[in-house]
């Protein structure tokens, strides 16, 4: 088993991504047959509400973590919630799952997101080069 600081944690449902505002999160590779992975995140109360409707649903979700720091490519995790605990100003919500291979390099996604928006030649190579540095969130219809 290894364990990784979890950076930031986005829930990416029908199309729209919804940031996870971090206070503390932990990021577990079991490295078992089934290659599952489990991801606490540590957030505020206000998501409560959110999370246990999906968490009643029991619905598979789309998480985008970035593991360690801002500078690593986001990753992508099919999960469904195992635990959902209510404190006093904070909740804290643990995710099962598995890392998802189809789609989840970030610079194949980046390239997708600037072709659709219309940039070619030398213009596409320059915003590239940029986003790849600057890592920004992209909305990600299907992983």
């Amino acid at each position: 088993m290894k364990s990784f600081k979890l950076y930031s944690l986005d829930v990416v449902d029908d199309g729209n991504s919804v940031e996870v505002p971090l206070v503390d999160g932990l990021i577990l590779n079991n490295e078992d047959e089934k290659s599952t992975w489990l991801l606490e995140a540590y957030t505020d109360l206000s998501l409560y509400d959110y999370f246990k409707k999906i968490s009643e649903e029991d619905r598979d979700i789309i998480i985008e973590a970035v593991i360690t720091k801002k500078e690593n490519a986001p990753a992508y995790f099919q999960t469904k919630i195992c635990s959902l605990i209510k404190f006093e100003k904070h909740i804290s919500v643990l995710f099962k799952g598995q890392l998802r291979r189809n789609k989840s390099d970030y610079s194949e996604l980046l390239l997708d997101s600037l072709i659709e928006k219309g940039l070619e030649g030398s213009e596409l190579l320059k915003e590239f080069k940029e986003k790849m540095q600057s890592k920004p969130k992209i909305k990600v219809k299907n992983p």
